[in-house]
């Protein structure tokens, strides 16, 4: 008997219907004798429908009060999940976040683990119970209800599958693993059986929407073995075959992996690229730029500062999208007074395409074909940044599925 911990999506909960085939399957499992923790996310479409609610009444709402409303969604999938697995047979509780508890600091709708206390979910365990606890969500110091940005449930369940020390945490998505690209954009692409958690790290941190970062941060930092898988599938098929599907993201593995130069193709579609023009090229100018950013909770991508001509220079970095007036706001109000800058160049046509592979590290060449590629294909390259594993480019967003396709093909990863 074993502790699993499945995070169902809100695909997967998406009907009366879906909840009741997802309780069907945790019976599965329940029956054959394992422990199971559960977190769904809310049924798709919910989240969205409660924050458009709120933009309706205000343009600018209190992020306490949308973090309140947020957390409504898993907390109602969670009860109908938990009344589904009762009429299957299976005694089951839920909680919510804050009952667990899953103790958050108070950034509202970005907010971090800091502790979870696992000691109630291990009493219903021991008594033969499901528990199925909401994702996405915690508490803070002062008993405020928070969440943890879009993906959260996937951070969730890792966190929790590290407190009961779990033999593995379930990622149940509507697509049946990790591939080395999105399909929709590649139709060629490959699902990989496997891949490693710093190779899954960078992917998701370049733009893969399977899981999210810091989900994959804890699965690292904790050894938790993930693996993703459809909750498509056959509610009972055999236990010993869906154990086994999907991909299972691990630590890094024997040479074998590494035989493979790259190993996927990541993109993100929501950059805007901003430079801060003729800044004075002096110790400390980069903290005085993005100082301001950070402290106003926005987070910075690629950066690059220009050579200094007559003692200025250009300072350009990218944000997400949704970020991008913000980002501006700060720069004009605060930054550019400041440091004395001349102006600001904007670009939110902009996209990043990423290649990965810990093979990387041992072959040579890897990023003058990613270049090459590009080029004979006519897409300009904005900017360029580089780690062990990683290459990634700033390019014009028109040109993004043309650049991933060109790429998969140069590097064989459809074969």
């Amino acid at each position: 008997m074993a502790l699993f911990v499945h995070k169902y999506g809100g695909t997967s909960m998406g009907s009366v219907e879906r909840i009741r085939n997802v309780a069907r399957r945790i019976a599965k499992w329940h029956m054959a004798g394992h422990k199971v923790v559960v977190l769904p996310s809310a049924m798709s479409g919910e989240t969205n429908r409660l924050l458009g609610l709120a933009r309706e009444i205000s343009p600018f709402p209190d992020v306490r009060e949308m973090d309140m409303l947020a957390s409504t969604g898993e907390q109602v999938s969670s009860a109908l999940l938990a009344i589904a697995l009762q009429k299957e047979g299976v005694s089951s509780r839920s909680y919510a976040g804050w009952q667990v508890p899953v103790n958050t600091d108070s950034s509202h709708t970005k907010a971090r683990i800091v502790s979870i206390d696992g000691s109630k979910v291990q009493n219903d365990l021991a008594q033969g119970k499901v528990v199925v606890i909401t994702g996405f969500q915690g508490i803070d110091s002062e008993r405020n209800i928070t969440t943890l940005g879009r993906g959260g449930s996937d951070t969730s369940a890792v966190a929790i599958a590290a407190v009961l020390k779990a033999q593995e945490c379930l990622i149940y998505t509507d697509v049946d693993g990790v591939y080395t690209t999105d399909p929709r954009v590649v139709p060629e692409a490959r699902r990989l059986s496997q891949i490693s958690f710093e190779e899954m790290l960078e992917m998701a941190s370049l733009g893969s929407k399977v899981l999210q970062i810091r989900s994959v941060e804890f699965a690292g930092k904790y050894s938790v073995p993930t693996r993703v898988l459809s909750s498509l599938t056959d509610p009972l098929i055999s236990l010993e075959i869906e154990m086994s599907s999907g991909t299972l993201i691990n630590f890094e593995e024997d040479g074998k992996m590494e035989s493979a130069v790259v190993s996927g193709i990541a993109f993100s579609r929501d950059e805007a690229k901003i430079t801060v023009l003729s800044v004075p090229d002096t110790p400390g100018i980069a903290h005085s730029i993005l100082g301001p950013v950070a402290a106003a909770n926005i987070e910075v991508d690629m950066i690059l500062q220009n050579q200094s001509v007559s003692g200025t220079t250009d300072f350009s970095f990218t944000v997400n999208r949704n970020d991008f007036k913000h980002t501006i706001d700060v720069l004009r109000n605060q930054v550019i007074p400041a440091v004395k800058a001349q102006d600001l160049a904007v670009d939110e046509k902009v996209a990043k395409v990423s290649i990965v592979g810990v093979g990387m590290r041992s072959h040579v060449g890897v990023a003058s074909l990613m270049f090459k590629t590009l080029a004979q294909d006519g897409i300009n390259i904005k900017m360029i940044s580089t780690s062990e594993i990683k290459t990634s480019v700033i390019i014009d967003d028109k040109y993004m599925e043309l650049a991933v396709r060109a790429l998969h093909k140069a590097f064989d990863l459809d074969k």
